[in-house]
C-alpha cells in the first residue's frame, strides 16, 4: 500500500498533550502527520464537513461529547474514511458496539505502539474499499451502458447451468418475453411464450444442446400478450467450465419483428410485382448503354421472350435474332435512335418467333436513366404481350355474334339476380348440431349433386328455402340461378303468369312480354315454396312441366324446353289435399321423388343455445351492442318453450330483445312467450284443407276467435296451422274484412 506524503489526520482530543504524544509515536514509525485537533461537537461536524482528511483519531471520552456519537457522525458525513479510538478506558462492550458502528479499531493509549501497525491496516482498508468502490462503480457503469445498449439493438442475454436447470435472464429478455422481471425464468416458459407450430423445433433444439451439448442458432415466433406474434432470434453457445456442473449455455435473444416485417413486406412486394407482371403479361429490362448488353429482364420478361432464366440475360444480338424477320429493321431503327439519341420516350411494337415457331406480339415502353453525375447510362422499359389483343381483332366478328348470343341469357339471370337481391333470407348459414338437423344435412349431401326433384315439408318458420339453397349452391347449377316462388303469396289469378311467363296482350294489364319464373331458372334452379296453396288449372300446367320439360307462357304458342331443376316445399298435409280432392296425386309424386322433413324447432331443443347465439351475434353486431352472456333463467325457458312459430319466431324474439337489451346479459321478456311450454307435437293436419265453400267460414270463425288478428301464436294464422302470409292471401281472395272482427 501506498501511503500519503503527510497523513492528513483529525484528533478529536481535549488534552494538547495526548496530541503531540500521539503525532510523535506516528512520527517515530517514520510517518509524516498533519495533525488538526478539535474537542467538541461543532468544530468536529465543520472538519468533516470540510473533508480533505484521509484518519480520524477520537479519544473516547469527552467533556461535552462522547466517541460513539463522534462515530456516528463521521460514518453520516465522510463514511469511507478510517475512525481508530485512541482512549485511556475503553470498555469491551464499547468496542464491540463502536466496530460494530463502524469503526476501524481502537487503540489504548498506554499502549500507542500499536497505533501505527493499526494504522497501516485502516489505511490499507480503506485503500481496498475505495478501489471496490471504484470497480462497483465501473461494472455499474458497464451494466448501464450494456442495458441500453440491449434495449437499443434490442438484444437481450441469457444463461443456463445445465447441472442444475437455473436460468438467468437480463432486463431485456424480460422485456422481449413481456414477463415481469420479478418472475423466475424458465424452459417451460420460453416454450409457453412461443407459438403453438414453432414449439416443438424448438424443444427439439433445446434437447440437442442439453444433450448433444452443441451450439445452435435458431429463429422462432412469440406470441405477445395482445394476441400479436413476435419474431426473435436466439443464438447461444456451450461454455464449458473446469467442473461437470460449470457446463452452461450462454446466448442472446434478439428481437428482429421489424427486421422480419420488413423483410416479408419486400419479398410480398417483389411477389406482388412478379405477380402483376405474370397476369398482365408485362415483363421489364434494361439496358447498359456503355456496353450495350442487356443487364436485367425479370421473370415475365424471359417467359414472354422465349428466353431460360438460367442462362442469364441473352446478348442483344441474339435477342435480335428472335425478332420476326419482317419487323428487324424497324426494331432496329427505333433502338438505335432511342440509344443513340437519349430519347425521352420509347414505344414500338414488333413480334418475336419463340423456339416452338409460334408468334408473339410485344408492344415495348422504355425510357433513359441518367447517373448522378448527369450522364446517361442505363435505358429501361417494359415488353408486354399483346398476342391476345391481335387475336382479339381477327376474332372481333365472331366475338359479337357470341356477344349477341349471350345477352339475352345475362338479361334473364340479370332479372332473377336483382329479385334475389331484394329478398330478406332467413339465415346467412344454417345452425346446429342436433341429430335432426344432421340427419337432414346427410339428406341434403346425398340428394345435392344429382337433379332430382326435391320435396321439403315442415312446419312454417322452420327453415324449408333455406335447405332448398343449400342443396342448389351443392349442385351442379350452383353458377346459375336459384329463383324462388311463394305460391301461397301470388293471386290464383295470375300464378301461372308468374310461374310461364305471358305474352303481350296475353291478358288486361299485359303491355308487354314477361318472361316467367321458369325461363328465369334456366339452366339453375326454381324453388317453389306452398306448393299446397297452388290453384288446379296451375297444378295441371305445372304436371306438363315436370313430365315433358317443356311448358308455353300465357297466350302464347311457342313451346320453350325447359332445362330447370324444381325443389318444392310445404306446411300442409299434401296426402290429406289428395284425399280432400284440392292437390292432384299424380303432381304429388312427381314432387315426391326425394323427399324431406324439417325438423320443428321442438324436436331439436339443443339447437336452441346455437341459435340464441347466433341471432344474438347478428343483432347486436346491427344495434352496435355488446351482449356478452345469456340469463340463465331465459335460457331455459327459451329451451322449454313450445314455439310455435319455429326459428322464424326465436329470430323474431331475439331481435326484439336485443333492441330492448340495456346491459351486457341477453333477457326475454317471459310474456312475449304465449305459445305455451312444451306442448305437443303441432303437425297435426291443417284446418284449412275444406271444400271452398266451407273455408270461408272456418276462416271467419278462427278471426272471430283471434280478435281479428292474423299473425302471431294466438292469431288466426296459429289457430289454423296455415302461414300468415297463406291466411292473408285467402282472406284477400275470399273478400274478407278482417278489421270488422276486432274489439275496441
Amino acid at each position: 500500500m501506498n501511503t500519503p506524503p503527510s497523513l492528513r489526520i483529525l484528533s478529536l482530543e481535549d488534552d494538547p498533550n495526548d496530541t503531540e504524544l500521539i503525532q510523535a509515536a506516528l512520527e517515530a514509525e517514520g510517518l509524516t502527520c498533519e495533525m488538526a485537533r478539535v474537542d467538541h461537537e461543532a468544530a468536529f461536524r465543520a472538519s468533516l464537513e470540510k473533508g480533505e482528511i484521509d484518519l480520524i483519531l477520537a479519544d473516547y471520552t469527552l467533556p461535552s461529547f462522547d466517541g460513539l456519537s463522534a462515530l456516528r457522525l463521521a460514518m453520516s458525513i465522510l463514511p469511507e474514511v478510517p475512525f481508530i479510538f485512541v482512549s485511556g478506558t475503553l470498555g469491551e462492550e464499547v468496542a464491540i458496539e463502536a466496530l460494530k458502528i463502524g469503526a476501524t479499531d481502537y487503540v489504548l493509549k498506554t499502549r500507542l505502539s500499536r497505533l501505527a501497525p493499526s494504522l497501516f491496516r485502516a489505511l490499507r482498508e480503506a485503500s481496498g474499499r475505495a478501489e471496490r468502490r471504484q470497480t462497483e462503480k465501473a461494472l455499474r457503469r458497464s451494466e448501464t451502458f450494456l442495458a441500453e445498449a440491449q434495449r437499443l439493438s434490442r438484444t437481450g442475454s441469457f444463461g443456463r447451468n445445465l447441472s442444475t436447470g437455473e436460468v438467468f435472464w437480463s432486463a431485456e429478455t424480460y422485456r422481449i418475453f413481456e414477463c415481469d422481471p420479478g418472475i423466475t425464468p424458465t424452459v417451460e416458459l420460453v416454450i409457453e411464450r412461443t407459438h403453438p407450430a414453432d414449439r416443438d423445433r424448438l424443444n427439439h433444439v433445446f434437447d440437442h444442446a442439453s444433450v448433444d451439448q452443441g451450439d445452435f442458432d435458431v429463429e422462432h415466433r412469440l406470441i405477445a400478450g395482445d394476441g400479436s406474434v413476435k419474431y426473435v432470434r436466439v443464438v447461444a453457445r456451450i461454455v464449458r467450465g473446469d467442473e461437470p456442473e460449470g457446463l452452461q449455455i450462454v446466448g442472446a435473444v434478439t428481437d428482429v419483428t421489424d427486421a422480419k416485417r420488413a423483410e416479408d413486406a419486400l419479398r410480398r412486394s417483389e411477389a406482388y410485382l412478379t405477380d402483376a407482371q405474370r397476369l398482365t403479361r408485362t415483363g421489364s429490362w434494361a439496358f447498359d448503354v456503355a456496353t450495350r448488353r442487356g443487364i436485367h429482364w425479370s421473370q415475365e420478361n424471359f417467359r414472354l421472350l422465349g428466353f431460360d432464366p438460367k442462362e442469364g440475360v441473352p446478348p442483344h444480338e441474339k435477342f435480335f435474332e428472335r425478332v420476326h424477320p419482317d419487323d428487324r429493321e424497324n426494331y432496329s431503327r427505333a433502338f438505335d435512335a432511342a440509344i443513340t439519341h437519349q430519347q425521352p420516350h420509347l414505344d414500338l411494337e414488333y413480334r418475336v418467333v419463340l423456339p416452338s415457331g409460334k408468334t408473339r406480339y410485344v408492344h415495348s415502353v422504355g425510357h433513359p436513366v441518367f447517373d448522378r453525375s448527369g450522364n446517361f447510362c442505363e435505358y429501361v422499359g417494359t415488353a408486354v404481350d399483346v398476342t391476345e389483343q391481335h387475336e382479339a381483332r381477327a376474332a372481333l366478328e365472331t366475338a359479337f355474334q357470341e356477344i349477341k348470343a349471350l345477352r339475352d341469357l345475362l338479361y334473364k339471370e340479370n332479372i332473377a339476380l336483382r329479385e334475389e337481391i331484394v329478398r330478406t333470407s332467413m339465415f346467412e348459414e344454417i345452425v346446429g348440431e342436433s341429430p335432426a338437423l344432421r340427419t337432414v344435412l346427410a339428406r341434403v349431401t346425398k340428394v345435392a349433386p344429382t337433379d332430382s326433384t326435391v320435396l321439403i315439408t315442415g312446419e312454417t318458420g322452420t327453415g324449408k328455402e333455406l335447405i332448398a339453397r343449400a342443396i342448389h349452391k351443392r349442385s351442379q347449377r350452383a353458377a346459375r340461378a336459384f329463383v324462388s316462388v311463394n305460391c301461397a303469396a301470388i293471386p290464383a289469378s295470375l300464378i301461372s303468369s308468374e310461374l310461364f311467363g305471358h305474352e303481350k296482350g296475353a291478358f288486361t294489364g299485359a303491355t308487354q312480354r314477361r318472361l316467367g319464373r321458369f325461363e328465369l331458372a334456366e339452366g339453375g334452379t326454381l324453388f317453389l315454396d306452398e306448393i299446397g296453396e297452388l290453384p288446379p288449372e296451375t297444378q295441371i300446367a305445372l304436371l306438363r312441366v315436370l313430365q315433358e320439360r317443356e311448358f308455353e307462357r300465357v297466350g302464347g304458342t311457342k313451346v320453350i324446353s325447359a332445362n330447370v331443376r324444381v325443389i318444392a316445399a310445404t306446411n300442409r298435409d299434401l296426402q290429406a289435399s289428395i284425399d280432400a280432392g284440392t292437390f292432384r296425386e299424380d303432381l304429388y309424386y312427381r314432387f315426391n321423388v326425394f323427399p324431406i322433413e324439417m325438423p320443428a324447432l321442438r324436436e331439436r331443443r339443443e339447437d336452441i343455445p346455437l341459435l340464441v347465439e347466433y341471432f344474438i351475434d347478428r343483432y347486436s353486431s346491427k344495434t352496435g351492442k355488446k351482449i356478452h352472456s345469456v340469463e340463465k333463467p331465459t335460457l331455459d325457458r327459451l329451451k322449454q318453450y313450445a314455439w310455435p312459430g319455429n326459428i322464424r319466431e326465436l329470430q323474431n324474439v331475439v331481435e326484439r330483445s336485443v333492441i330492448l337489451c340495456e346491459s351486457e346479459t341477453f333477457v326475454v321478456d317471459e310474456s312475449w312467450l304465449t305459445g305455451g311450454f312444451d306442448s305437443p307435437d303441432r303437425t297435426s293436419p291443417t284446418h284449412l284443407k275444406l271444400p271452398p265453400s266451407q273455408e270461408k267460414k272456418a276462416i271467419e270463425a278462427a278471426l272471430a276467435e283471434a280478435q281479428g288478428r292474423v299473425s302471431g301464436p294466438s292469431g288466426a294464422a296459429s289457430r289454423l296451422g296455415v302461414p300468415a302470409s297463406t291466411l292473408d292471401s285467402k282472406i284477400k281472395a275470399l273478400n274478407i274484412n278482417k278489421y270488422r272482427f276486432r274489439t275496441s
